[in-house]
């Protein structure tokens, strides 16, 4: 899996959204809390589905935790099985592999655009970029499916799974037909964070990529 792709999954972490009460409020309830929602923190584990014909050996869970701030700000790092952070400042997108010593660099937009981190870390205009709708209940949860409206060769949709108001479980399914299952806990909504607190600060000797 690619860190481009692994960033749009991390920052889909953050289809964080939330919806409660009946299921056919389901949409309202995802609305309300986007724009009710200005930042978040978290933790997060993170498990790719081997699909059944596959012969491939999934890769290892790992987890970490998620903070953001909307729009377009947020640090989401992993912890284990190995160290690696992303991290926004609202204009460009850092990719930080602490193994090799490694950022990457890009634009933000380029890395948003209608992924499932826009969800999360964009605009609140989500029906201009995304088809939603209600998923059912499944696990005891309550699941809203987003679509993106654009071909996009990433991923085919984002189902977010939500309980008591609060996000719990996020399904991103890739155009290979492979699943990533992410759960969330200790969702925090609203804490105060200064927009400093997601200004990257380049590690010493770190080799800077920029595409």
């Amino acid at each position: 899996m690619s860190t481009f792709h692994k960033s749009l999954i991390a920052a889909a972490l953050s289809a964080l959204v939330a919806a409660s009460g009946a299921q056919a409020a389901a949409l309202d309830q995802f609305k309300s809390f986007v724009a009710s929602t200005k930042s978040a923190r978290g933790e997060f584990t993170q498990q790719q589905v081997r699909r059944a014909d596959s012969k491939a050996k999934p890769a290892a869970p790992s987890s970490g935790t998620f903070e953001f701030a909307r729009p377009g700000k947020f640090v989401w790092t992993y912890q284990k099985p190995y160290e690696q952070v992303l991290q926004a400042d609202g204009d460009k997108l850092y990719v930080y592999d602490k193994d090799l010593n490694q950022v990457t660099v890009r634009k933000l937009g380029d890395a948003l655009g209608s992924s499932p981190a826009a969800i999360l870390f964009g605009s609140n205009e989500l029906e201009k970029n995304f088809t939603l709708a209600e998923g059912g209940t499944r696990d005891g949860l309550e699941w809203l499916k987003a679509t993106p409206k654009a071909k996009d060769p990433a991923f085919e949709s984002v189902q977010i799974g939500l309980r008591n108001g609060v996000p719990e479980a996020m399904e991103l399914r890739d155009a290979f037909g492979q699943t990533s299952v992410l759960k969330f806990s200790r969702f925090e909504k609203n804490p105060k964070l200064a927009d400093t607190h997601f200004k990257f600060v380049t590690p010493q000797g770190a080799d800077v990529i920029t595409n």
